[in-house]
């Protein structure tokens, strides 16, 4: 897991460029009261209000002096990526290895946007290069005196530490990597950490973990981390934890397996929130569980029609072995509210239905709490945010449509609202006083963006932090 930035520096290099930062608000004003020289410069180089534009500046002798950038109003998270994709391509490598760079705001920006500056920033510098040869030279970033350094890295770490966990190919990252992550994540955090393992599942009644994980040699498990003051208020994170899903004996059709690496991007998510949550030291009690396994194709692997027992009793007839995901949730959303905590939320990459219904960049969000979704999802939309979340009908009278006639629940019912029909199964499991968030996520960028490469990705990860910080720490200025 990235936890070295090596673009963000304490001190300038020999090489040091102020990039000014002019935002669309205070475009008109701020180029009344500059020189000839930059005006005509303006003028004849396009840049204009609207953000992601990047004006460099050299001067007489050629040489670089100073570097202007549109920003939006209020500033967004990804408008220095542009900024930085053009440093990069406009400066050798070589400049690159001996340069800095620093931002400045040219008239008013808030703190905030100063903050998701830096961020988008280290967004933007992000190469996952474990399995190749690369040389790839990232402009280093000076961050700002009066900006709060630990939690800009905070930010830019847990995303990395999202796509590094998502990219890494299952070969090299089973259940048993998985466990080795989160304890590396424990020591350094210094929480309390703990594992079940294998047939120890049964003995400690996690069937349903070990039923799914248990066609895999490399065998499933359950983590299980701690951390923060027992009188603050409980609240628990659960990740999906499947570091590769064949479909099992319901076999998925090959262009859908490809992609299967990142089915453990909810632990990813929940480490990486976890992560936030300690660094910016939330007054919480933290509970962080993580069901793993590898949903694998052997004589010992489970079967649709199947009926298999849970944690909390109940008996589930298996309509599909390529929706393992919800039920080794199960056991470990059972367990979490066997404490108790007054919120639950859990990240898994859960159904197809949530990605027709909302694409792949937003994610679906459940709740059996409906204000709470609303303040969620308004709160996800926030510039001080900008991760948006939506919200999905956990809607009851589907419920009998998961009836079974052998069992007491079906685990995926004969209804066509299949993100919805997901959720309410793993609704069983909740205890009607607890209040309880499920994020439906993909974990993935289809496609390159702006500070969002291909592959690995975080989706409703700083909503979540967004609204926890706000219900339990101090708030941050607001744009």
């Amino acid at each position: 897991m990235t936890t070295t930035l090596p673009f963000f520096l304490s001190k300038p290099k020999s090489i040091h460029l102020p990039v000014h930062l002019v935002s669309e608000k205070n475009f008109d004003s701020w180029v009344k009261k500059q020189a000839a020289a930059l005006k005509n410069a303006i003028t004849q180089s396009g840049f204009g209000p609207k953000g992601k534009q990047t004006l460099i500046l050299q001067d007489k002798n050629g040489t670089v002096e100073k570097i202007y950038t549109a920003v939006s109003t209020p500033v967004d998270i990804y408008d220095l990526s542009k900024t930085v994709t053009d440093i990069k391509k406009y400066f050798s490598s070589d400049f690159l290895k001996n340069a800095s760079f620093e931002l400045q705001a040219a008239g008013t920006l808030t703190e905030s946007e100063m903050e998701r500056a830096h961020i988008g920033w280290g967004l933007t510098c992000y190469v996952f290069d474990r399995y190749k040869n690369s040389s790839a030279t990232f402009p280093a970033l000076v961050i700002a005196k009066d900006s709060d350094k630990k939690r800009i890295e905070a930010f830019v770490q847990a995303v990395h530490m999202i796509r590094d966990l998502v990219n890494t190919p299952a070969n090299d990252f089973g259940p048993e990597e998985l466990e080795k992550a989160a304890q590396d994540f424990s020591k350094k955090h210094k929480t309390t950490f703990s594992v079940i393992r294998d047939k120890e599942l049964l003995k400690q009644n996690f069937p349903m973990i070990y039923n799914v994980g248990k066609a895999s040699p490399r065998r499933p498990r359950l983590i299980d981390l701690r951390w923060g003051n027992e009188k603050h208020p409980k609240v628990t994170l659960v990740g999906k934890g499947v570091c590769f899903d064949t479909g099992g004996l319901d076999i998925k059709p090959s262009e859908f397996m490809i992609t299967m690496k990142k089915d453990m991007g909810g632990a990813a998510h929940v480490l990486a929130l976890a992560h936030l949550v300690i660094t910016q030291k939330l007054p919480i009690n933290l509970r962080v569980l993580i069901p793993t396994v590898e949903n694998s194709i052997s004589g010992e692997a489970y079967r649709a029609s199947d009926v298999l027992p849970t944690r909390k009793g109940l008996t589930v007839e298996i309509g599909n072995t390529d929706a393992e995901g919800r039920l080794i949730l199960s056991d470990a959303l059972t367990l979490a509210c066997e404490e108790k905590p007054e919120l639950i939320i859990d990240f898994a990459t859960l159904t197809g239905a949530a990605r027709v219904a909302l694409g792949y960049d937003l994610p679906a969000l459940f709740t059996n709490n409906d204000d709470l979704g609303d303040e969620i999802k308004k709160l996800s939309a926030t510039p001080d945010v900008c991760d948006p979340v939506w919200p999905l009908p956990l809607w009851k009278p589907y419920r009998k449509d998961m009836d079974s006639n052998i069992a007491d629940i079906s685990s995926t019912g004969k209804g066509k609202a299949g993100a919805t029909t997901a959720a309410l199964y793993l609704n069983e499991f909740i205890e009607g006083n607890i209040d309880w968030v499920h994020m439906d996520v993909f974990s993935w960028s289809q496609t390159a963006k702006p500070g969002r490469p291909q592959g690995g990705a975080d989706t409703g990860m700083r909503a979540i932090f967004g609204y926890l910080e706000k219900r339990y720490g101090k708030t941050k200025k607001k744009a």
